[in-house]
């Protein structure tokens, strides 16, 4: 049974679905071939080590193969953190794994908030506000408890 919350209309562009969380978290992945690899048009892309050689990887990327030195490519953080709401959260913390986060969440029309003092009633239900840490007030925090 859903909870009150879940039944919010604004629900759905702050949390995927159980269904969702689950096709998400089931992407192929291994620590030591997924990587992030600079790209000049999309700034990273997904990419997969398929041979090393010294300082020089082999990896291929949407199909085509590319050869780049080690220390350009950057870790990837396991599929159960796609879409993640609290980027704090990861276990790998890049430039490149951020920037991911925030694209896949803006394709699948999820908000990305670092609060959730400025949501309605039924949100603040969801939350528990207390094991937050907030270092300072949120402006409209400060309105809200008036």
């Amino acid at each position: 049974m859903a909870a009150e919350y879940e039944s919010d209309p604004g629900w759905q562009y702050l949390r995927r679905s159980r269904e969702q969380m689950i096709m998400d978290q089931s992407i192929p992945y291994d620590t030591k071939k997924n990587c992030w690899v600079p790209d000049k048009d999309e700034g990273y892309v997904a990419g997969e080590i398929v041979a090393t050689k010294g300082d020089v990887l082999t990896i291929m990327c949407g199909g085509t193969e590319r050869t780049v030195k080690k220390d350009m490519i950057y870790q990837m953080n396991p599929p159960k953190y796609e879409k993640t709401e609290d980027m704090s959260n990861l276990t790998i913390l890049n430039d490149a794994s951020v920037l991911h986060n925030l694209r896949a969440r803006y394709a699948a029309m999820l908000i990305y908030v670092s609060s959730c003092a400025i949501h309605n009633r039924s949100y603040f239900n969801a939350c528990d506000l207390q094991t937050k840490y907030y270092p300072d007030p949120h402006q409209f925090l400060a309105l809200l408890h008036r």
